[in-house]
């Protein structure tokens, strides 16, 4: 039942005449009319009651997928959105970004409690010419020396690289793997007064102690059991131009002192030599762990830290660069349509949806592995749901790290709330569980996020 307090722009006449239908009927006719518009209706639980023709078309979402179940924080109708105008993006399935507004009324019942409300979704007038292809928005992307995106929290990252570029000192890149810390280090480089000498990168964790410090520092003939000729280290390779440490977290003890030593006198002796050689080398270092942490568990000097975070950067994952998401999953399937006898043209609405909630713990690495297995296993010229990764057709696949270590944002924190609702079939306190909360806390959060 709708029960709301008469506009005054409506007429008495009309209001009388209204009082003669039932209102679900007159409810239902208007929408009918209306279907080609961008229309919604939630109940008082944020569940969707109605998704119109109109805002299938410019979502993607087809209506069978999402009556009944749970809406998002951004659409959520709470008893204070009343005439509420709210800015939102959408990330169409076939690639292109809508901006669009979010004008919402809300619901009453009989006795005057909050029973939903309805969202009418549409265009900016300026908006609509901006609506591009999957192909013409590749071609033209939000691009910083080959790292894509539009998210705010890259642009900021993006003038750090540019300020920190013009300088010599030395930089610290943090960012879960996969994230893209090496194009980081390499922008740096590209963009410094280093650019035309080497470029030299290595994993601090991929070698054993004694392999990692001949690989940095070189050996001489006869150093050790193998050491048939003079060799050159990374240090005096990369002379003139910049050293990528990667990991730099599981750079052995021992071999911190020797780091220090060379950031802080611009030489080292090389193992089993008597002279030192002179660095003239831009350090830039990476890892996925917490230095701090690191430095208060003893397994990271101190003094090493201070020197190696000089500028440190902090690459935001991909779960929370999520209009990114589409970007680079069109940029990777144009790099394969040119390279593959598989051609891409669009993304079954599905396919897409999965791909957008799915929480990315391997970041954009992963993104492009999934992207390489799709053109492997299917066929035709439609990216289906069946031809992602086993990981995204198991409805109990939550991918919400419960261990941790920082706080979740808002985004991540509701997406995984809503996942384990999906998963446990409402049930409160099997979804709690899953995400390793108290059924208290759970319900606080839920309702904090309307879902």
């Amino acid at each position: 039942m709708i029960h709301s307090k008469p506009s005054e722009s409506f007429s008495k006449s009309f209001i009388l005449w209204l009082a003669q239908f039932d209102s679900a009927t007159v409810f239902s006719k208007m929408l009918a009319c209306c279907g080609c518009s961008g229309f919604y209706v939630l109940d008082k639980k944020q569940r969707i009651l109605y998704w119109s023709p109109g805002l299938e078309q410019l979502s993607g979402l087809k209506s069978e997928e999402l009556v009944g179940k749970h809406c998002t924080k951004d659409f959520a109708i709470t008893e204070n959105s009343q005439n509420k105008e709210v800015q939102l993006k959408f990330s169409h399935p076939e690639g292109h970004t809508s901006e669009v507004k979010n004008f919402v009324q809300i619901f009453q019942d009989k006795a005057g409690a909050f029973a939903g409300g309805i969202g009418m979704v549409f265009l900016n007038t300026e908006q609509v010419s901006k609506i591009v292809s999957p192909a013409a928005q590749v071609e033209t992307p939000q691009s910083f020396q080959g790292i894509l995106s539009r998210s705010p929290a890259m642009q900021a990252v993006f003038q750090i690289i540019q300020n920190a570029a013009e300088t010599e000192a030395t930089v610290l890149v943090r960012g879960e793997s996969g994230s893209g810390k090496e194009l980081v280090a390499r922008a740096i480089h590209d963009l410094s007064g280093r650019q035309n000498a080497p470029f030299l990168a290595i994993n601090c964790a991929a070698l054993s102690s004694n392999l990692l410090e001949s690989e940095l520092f070189g050996h001489m003939r006869g150093a050790f059991t193998g050491a048939i000729k003079d060799h050159s280290g990374l240090f005096q390779r990369a002379r003139g131009g910049t050293l990528f440490l990667d990991e730099i977290a599981e750079l052995p003890l021992e071999l911190q002192a020797k780091l220090l030593r060379v950031i802080q006198e611009r030489n080292y002796i090389p193992v089993g030599g008597d002279r030192s050689i002179d660095v003239d080398v831009r350090i830039v270092a990476a890892t996925h762990r917490s230095l701090r942490e690191e430095v208060k568990s003893g397994r990271f000097r101190e003094d090493l830290m201070y020197r190696l975070r000089v500028v440190p950067i902090f690459l935001p994952p991909l779960r929370e660069r999520r209009e990114d998401i589409s970007l680079l999953i069109w940029h990777f399937i144009q790099q394969h349509n040119g390279a593959n006898f598989r051609k891409i043209e669009k993304i079954e609405p599905q396919a897409m949806r999965v791909l957008l909630d799915y929480y990315w713990p391997g970041n954009i690495r992963e993104l492009h592995n999934v992207v390489e297995y799709a053109f492997a296993v299917g066929r035709g010229t439609v990216l289906r749901l069946s031809e992602l990764p086993p990981e995204f057709r198991e409805p109990h696949a939550i991918n919400q790290p419960i261990q941790k270590s920082e706080p979740l944002s808002e985004l991540e924190e509701s997406v995984a709330i809503r996942k384990a609702l999906q998963q446990s079939n409402e049930r409160v306190t099997e979804a709690a569980r899953l995400l390793g909360m108290s059924r208290a806390t759970f319900w606080r959060k839920r309702k904090f996020y309307g879902l």
